[in-house]
């Protein structure tokens, strides 16, 4: 199968070196106007090689976007313009609704299938790609319904291939969901970031004081504001709806605090261990 690659960053890179292991991949076109970005691939062999976004669609079976959100709501309906009934185009964005609707009523709408593989780093750039990132990973295809029976199977080829478990979902449901699970622990984290930026204004001290379990919590606080304010945007009014259920329950904790009901705050921890049941 030959594959060209919209977006040659982390997700993009670590898709093209895994489906290339697995034997999937014969051929990758790299499309990226980062030519850093290209240069990178090449040397890595990543990509086989750089292509425009013409050369790259005519030349591929399948076409997969890795690129931000708000970019391939953009960018579908020109690609799907260019793709023929046999050639499948799929993308790897964090909100489903904005570009499912984007091309609901496009000729070629049956062409495209809407993934989402639930894995990311706060890391960027092809120099960040790992083949196995998405082992073990849920693979979201949504609304499949809408996608031609070869192009689902052949989504479904890439998604094993990955070495991800298939989750089946309508766009709507998804974003729900991804804003519980995904979108919020973003925002938590680039919040705590700056409120001990704020108060701590040492960095030397925050470097040496800073513990393991205070680094995995702002962990995603290093992630690209290229990508996040595009999938914050998107999907804004399920994050709001999160916001304020999260900015209830911070509430919770200070009032426990200063009435000095430790009561009330070992209940709330002791609800928040429940989470132990369910990950493991």
């Amino acid at each position: 199968m030959k594959i060209s690659i919209i977006g040659i960053g982390l997700i993009g890179g670590s898709m093209a070196l895994k489906l290339r292991e697995k034997g999937i991949a014969d051929f990758i076109y790299g499309i990226d106007q980062n030519q850093q970005h290209i240069q990178e691939a090449l040397d890595l062999k990543i990509i086989d090689a750089e292509a425009d976004l013409e050369q790259g669609i005519k030349n591929s079976d399948l076409v997969i976007m890795a690129i931000p959100v708000d970019a391939a709501r953009k960018l579908l309906p020109d690609v799907l313009n260019l793709v023929s009934d046999q050639q499948t185009v799929m993308d790897a964005g964090s909100t489903k609704a904005g570009i499912v609707s984007a091309v609901k009523d496009h000729p070629k709408r049956s062409r495209f299938v809407a993934f989402h593989p639930m894995w990311g780093t706060e890391n960027s750039g092809p120099k960040s790609a790992i083949s196995e990132s998405f082992s073990g990973k849920a693979g979201v295809i949504c609304n499949k319904e809408e996608s031609a029976e070869d192009a689902l199977n052949t989504v479904e080829e890439i998604v094993a291939a990955l070495d991800m478990h298939q989750i089946y979902m309508n766009a709507e449901d998804h974003d729900i969901h991804t804003a519980y699970i995904s979108h919020i622990s973003h925002i938590t984290s680039y919040a705590l970031a700056n409120t001990v930026l704020e108060k701590e204004r040492e960095e030397e001290t925050i470097f040496q004081l800073a513990s393991s379990g205070f680094s995995s919590t702002v962990r995603l606080a290093k992630s690209h504001p290229e990508m996040w304010v595009p999938i914050f945007k998107q999907n804004k009014e399920n994050v709001l709806d999160v916001l304020n259920e999260h900015i209830t329950q911070l509430r919770k904790f200070k009032s426990a605090l200063e009435k000095e009901n430790y009561e009330y705050l070992e209940e709330l921890i002791s609800n928040a261990n429940r989470i132990r049941g369910i990950l493991r």
